[in-house]
């Protein structure tokens, strides 16, 4: 059987060998509760608090900055939520974010805790800075600004240090989703270290961040909210006291375990990814030599160097997923997290329009794609396209 072709790395990356074996070891030696104070628990907990200490390493902060959750979308509603839990005020957001941002802001403005500003999107796949700081301008009581580190489907990299700037000014807590960057390139440009010291380490300015253990070769089920000691969080789930009671629930050591592999492999994951835009821009090129009227999604200049949303002239983006599936390539038309819906992506639709959302794919790439492979992909899809044009 030939082999797959998986470029669908924004969705989830494949984990490490490392990480499925260092898994492996302490679901056999450390399976306990790591809040029990015996042997056993004391065991689980040595791994939990070293997932702790890898995450805090990755991000420049202390390990006692770390909250572990299970996963970016937790962190992101934990900080959403946490934001307005005591006073309503005014989040502002945009349409391009993650579900996990846009739907926690339709529910905290239909639970009567928050007005939404919804950020101007530009064609070239970033916010608006001059609408941005219009609304920190002119919004009362803006109490949050949610934005992403790296657009999930189109690989634009948003202006996080200048939009942490403009909030650094009116004193207003920046939520970063920064779940597509670690491991991939720096959030915003600037590194972890200097976002959490120089940026927030600023008057008045409180800065989070979210990240996914999947997303950079760990396991599924664990992730982080970096945060800081002056940010008053309050936890979404009411339970036990696990996380200084900021996250009730018994940790897992064996996904601990995992992600503080991934996470000490991600701190050198920007020089990889760099290599990796090479052949992004040769598969760019196959399309439109398939496809001359093909459409790139976001602005070039702009894009992590693993990602390419393009717009197809004639094929709808959930029809070209499934041909391409029995062809043995794997791509998406959308978030994961959107996966099975009917609606086009809200992402460039926020763009453009309806009707290119519903022609657009996204093709991701990873450290593990190979030259091999894209050539693969682009004789997969040269077939689908001549089956098309036969019919």
């Amino acid at each position: 059987m030939t082999a797959r072709v998986y470029l669908d790395w924004n969705a989830t990356t494949p984990p490490l060998d490392e990480v499925i074996d260092a898994m492996h070891a302490v679901l056999r030696t450390a399976w306990a509760n790591p809040s029990s104070i015996h042997l056993e628990g004391r065991g689980a907990r040595s791994h939990v608090e070293g997932a702790r200490a890898a995450v805090a390493e990755l991000a420049g902060v202390d390990p006692r900055d770390i909250v572990l959750t299970s996963g970016g979308t937790e962190a992101n509603n934990l900080a959403l939520r946490s934001a307005f839990a005591r006073t309503a005020g005014t989040l502002v957001t945009s349409r391009i974010e993650h579900p996990s941002i846009t739907r926690v802001a339709e529910a905290l403005e239909a639970e009567g805790k928050a007005r939404v500003r919804w950020l101007r999107v530009q064609p070239s796949g970033a916010i608006d800075v001059d609408d941005l700081e219009r609304a920190l301008a002119t919004e009362p009581d803006v109490r949050l600004l949610a934005l992403q580190a790296v657009n999930h489907e189109t690989g634009v990299v948003q202006p996080t240090a200048e939009a942490i700037a403009l909030a650094s000014t009116r004193g207003v807590w920046v939520h970063v989703d920064a779940v597509q960057a670690f491991g991939r390139i720096d959030v915003g440009g600037i590194s972890p270290g200097q976002v959490s010291c120089q940026v927030a380490g600023g008057d008045g300015v409180r800065v989070t961040r979210s990240m996914a253990a999947h997303k950079m070769r760990g396991p599924k089920g664990i992730g982080a909210l970096v945060t800081r000691a002056d940010v008053l969080l309050e936890p979404v789930l009411r339970g036990g006291a696990q996380e200084r009671g900021i996250r009730p629930g018994t940790l897992d050591p064996v996904a601990a375990a995992g992600f503080a592999v991934a996470a000490r492999h991600a701190r050198s994951g920007q020089e990889r990814y760099a290599h990796v835009a090479e052949l992004r821009d040769r598969l760019e090129a196959g399309l439109l030599r398939i496809d001359p009227r093909l459409a790139i999604n976001g602005d070039v200049r702009l894009r992590a160097p693993h990602v390419t949303n393009v717009a197809f002239s004639a094929w709808s983006g959930p029809e070209l997923v499934a041909a391409l599936d029995l062809e043995g390539v794997s791509i998406s038309s959308g978030s994961a997290c959107s996966a099975g819906t009917i609606e086009p992506s809200p992402v460039i639709t926020a763009m453009h329009d309806e009707a290119r959302a519903r022609r657009s794919v996204r093709f991701s790439l990873g450290e593990g794609t190979t030259s091999e492979s894209i050539e693969a992909a682009l004789v997969a899809i040269d077939r689908v396209f001549a089956r098309s044009h036969m019919a």
